[in-house]
């Protein structure tokens, strides 16, 4: 746990779908990392597939409407897309081309911790929030097991990917027709 807090973080994933455990980790960082936080939505070309069902506009809308819902300060937050290079080495400072200044990141994805290390960076790891269901594997696995799938994310998050058809998306990729 940082002593003073940091002016901006990057919050880097994929967000397939944004979950509680994802609002949590916003809100601690908020409280206790830094001021303001970037939410990178990686592998924001990929979309209906069943590792990333949502498209990168989807899952901004989503990751907003879970920041309502729990009553984070929006105008603390950036959502942005940032796709995938396929460059390991180069990707920090792809991320740093396409997002406002941060001076930390947050995030318990090893290789991610590497890469931005090796350019500089302080990396904090957030603590864990149920990680046994706050998980999008888990989640995409209840949606097509007809489970109910909705408590893991905000009501709103859970109105929307309704709209939009999530369960028949996932059904159909999973089936492969």
């Amino acid at each position: 746990m940082p002593r003073t807090k940091y002016v901006r973080a990057l919050f880097p994933g994929r967000f397939q779908p944004p979950h509680l455990g994802h609002g949590e980790t916003i809100k601690w960082i908020l409280n206790n990392v830094s001021n303001e936080v970037i939410v990178a939505i990686g592998s924001a070309q990929e979309s209906h597939t069943f590792q990333n069902p949502l498209t990168g506009g989807e899952r901004v809308v989503a990751v907003k409407l879970m920041l309502q819902d729990l009553g984070i300060d929006i105008s603390k937050v950036y959502i942005i897309p940032i796709p995938d290079i396929f460059m390991n080495k180069v990707w920090p400072k792809f991320v740093e081309a396409l997002v406002p200044s941060f001076d930390v990141v947050v995030t318990r994805n090893k290789l991610v911790k590497l890469l931005f290390e090796e350019n500089g960076y302080k990396v904090i790891e957030q603590p864990l929030y149920n990680r046994e269901v706050y998980m999008g594997t888990i989640i995409r696995q209840l949606v097509v097991e007809g489970k109910n799938w909705h408590k893991y994310v905000t009501k709103s998050v859970a109105m929307y990917l309704d709209e939009i058809g999530f369960e028949n998306r996932l059904k159909i990729l999973l089936s492969g027709e």
